[in-house]
């Protein structure tokens, strides 16, 4: 019971200096505007995230605390190493050279370490929470849109600090809001979502975990590197055409590949079903309610009118855990080592227990 308050106090703490920082840089009236300015694209790319959760969504409490580890003790850490990084450079290459250092050297390598170790420390220790890509491309995805909040708190601030509002045409919140928040919300979550892949890649086999770790580290920063030095180096031109040729195509394809994985889950849900009916574990007029993520929806929501929120709550976990045995069967069908410390005699009297629980709680 420790550990989680300590965490939590860790995360207030690097949080508040956060603030104190930025509020010193900055100014009160600015760090409010940035804030606020910052609200707005956060919501959608979590949104987002959650939504590519949704058949066998992740414990909420590990959600938040991904959000709040790139949001705070990424962040700090960032803003740590980069500042030492840009003293150094000014010191050794000379008065201005120092920030380009940190842009292309320090930002990349150390902020997507920072947002990886939190998919990395999932991976280790709660295994049991640690499917596959979609689970690392999930926690990666969040802990990146909490750095990304934070960081636009500051951009966003010093915009207003150093030009005001702006008009959309010169420099001020309404530009860089335009430029961070409607253009590039999402390449923060697409450079640590390759750490996610490879993590995951690790997680269902441990022959391809070296080369997982490894690539989508590697992937991570170079993407990050090269959005960095279009922006720093390039001038409009360049970034422009790293935007619309590398950035844009790749989040198209990242799009793509969710889009046809969460198909890929509907599917091996539905061809594990009759099995589940044929071992008593769900009912043959289930089948069909569980087979889609609408019919599972309409259901829950049916439980929650007729018997209240605590009951759909329950079938939510009945559901989950449907999905989790099927993922599993068909890891193992396919010779992946899939979690290994989760037996699936388990994650049957998971099934049934949830099961039993929500009809017991919607009959009320």
């Amino acid at each position: 019971m420790l550990l989680p308050v300590v965490g939590l106090l860790a995360l207030a703490v690097c949080g508040m200096a956060l603030l104190a920082v930025s509020t010193a840089r900055v100014g009160l009236q600015a760090e409010l505007v940035g804030i606020l300015a910052a609200l707005l694209p956060v919501g959608p790319v979590v949104a987002a995230f959650l939504w590519i959760d949704r058949w066998e969504p992740e414990p909420a409490r590990l959600l938040w605390l991904a959000f709040g580890w790139g949001a705070c003790v990424a962040a700090i850490t960032a803003l740590l190493i980069n500042n030492t990084a840009e003293a150094v450079g000014d010191m050794l290459l000379g008065k201005g050279n120092g920030d380009t250092i940190s842009a292309m050297v320090s930002a990349p390598l150390f902020e997507e370490f920072v947002k990886g170790a939190f998919v990395y420390g999932i991976y280790l220790f709660l295994r049991h929470e640690f499917d596959g890509v979609i689970d690392g491309i999930v926690y990666a995805g969040l802990v990146a849109a909490g750095f990304a909040f934070t960081e636009n708190i500051y951009y966003f601030g010093r915009a207003f600090a150093e030009y005001g509002i702006g008009d959309g045409t010169s420099p001020g919140v309404i530009t860089a809001f335009i430029l961070r928040g409607v253009l590039s919300p999402f390449t923060h979550p697409l450079f640590t979502a390759c750490i996610g892949i490879g993590i995951g890649l690790a997680a269902r086999s441990p022959k391809r975990g070296v080369v997982g770790l490894v690539g989508g580290y590697v992937a991570a920063v170079v993407l990050h590197a090269a959005w960095n030095g279009a922006a720093t180096l390039g001038g409009g031109t360049a970034f422009l055409t790293v935007y619309f040729l590398v950035m844009v195509p790749l989040f198209a394809l990242a799009v793509w590949f969710i889009t046809w994985h969460r198909r890929r889950e509907q599917r091996i849900i539905a061809a594990a079903l009759p099995g589940m009916v044929a071992e008593n574990l769900i009912l043959d007029n289930e089948v069909e309610a569980l087979a889609r993520l609408d019919a599972r929806r309409k259901w829950r929501k049916r439980v929650r009118a007729r018997s209240g929120r605590a009951a759909a709550g329950l079938m939510a976990e009945y559901h989950a855990a449907v999905s989790e045995l099927a993922f599993l069967r068909h890891a193992a069908a396919q010779g992946a080592t899939g979690r290994h410390d989760v037996s699936e005699s388990h994650l049957v009297a998971v099934v049934r227990a949830t099961r039993q629980a929500a009809v017991r709680a919607s009959a009320r």
